[in-house]
């Protein structure tokens, strides 16, 4: 499943990969709530991640904190070090740049996720690692946290098998919707 993902991916990234990161930004920011002070956790893009930099740039120009996930570590969750556009980076584990260690750590108010595939229930496939399963239940154990996956369209599944550690995501933006979800036991996102 996370090959067929992965080369769906990888297509999308060929294919539409500025254009569709330039309007999944736009409509990440329309859907987003008013940012002054709040802190938007994105991603540094990796392999053929959809590139989440247009995002991050519109919504610190909006006002919003930025924070960038560091690893800390095999079985922890992300640390998230805040950023801005002019900010250093470091290189980090998988290819990832990071702001560099004692750079100032933020617990995130919104969260834009990469992902290798997404379905309507709120499901998320990733790399395998449970890095954002664990730092979504940290988070959510300490203040409400709205998940958002970012991704390309045709990484949409009808179905992705869940474990009781998945973290489910309250949304996901692509370049063609936004998609409202809510997890298990709720009724409204």
């Amino acid at each position: 499943m996370r090959r067929e993902a992965l080369a769906r991916r990888r297509a999308a990234f060929a294919a539409h990969g500025a254009e569709a990161a330039e309007a999944a930004a736009r409509r990440f920011m329309e859907a987003a709530p008013a940012g002054e002070g709040r802190v938007l956790a994105g991603y540094w893009p990796i392999r053929s991640e959809i590139d989440p930099l247009p995002l991050l740039r519109l919504a610190h120009g909006a006002g919003w904190r930025i924070a960038l996930p560091a690893i800390l570590g095999e079985g922890l969750p992300l640390a998230f070090r805040l950023w801005t556009p002019d900010s250093p980076l470091t290189e980090g584990p998988f290819g990832a740049r990071v702001p560099p260690p004692g750079s100032p750590e933020v617990a995130p108010d919104l969260l834009a996720a990469p992902l290798v595939a997404f379905d309507r229930s709120g499901g998320r496939l990733g790399y395998g690692g449970g890095f954002y399963d664990r730092t979504l239940e940290a988070l959510r154990a300490l203040k409400p946290i709205r998940a958002c996956g970012f991704a390309f369209s045709a990484q949409e599944s009808a179905h992705l098998p869940q474990e009781p550690t998945d973290a489910r995501l309250d949304a996901v933006v692509t370049e063609r919707e936004t998609i409202l979800l809510t997890r298990e036991g709720e009724t409204g996102a």
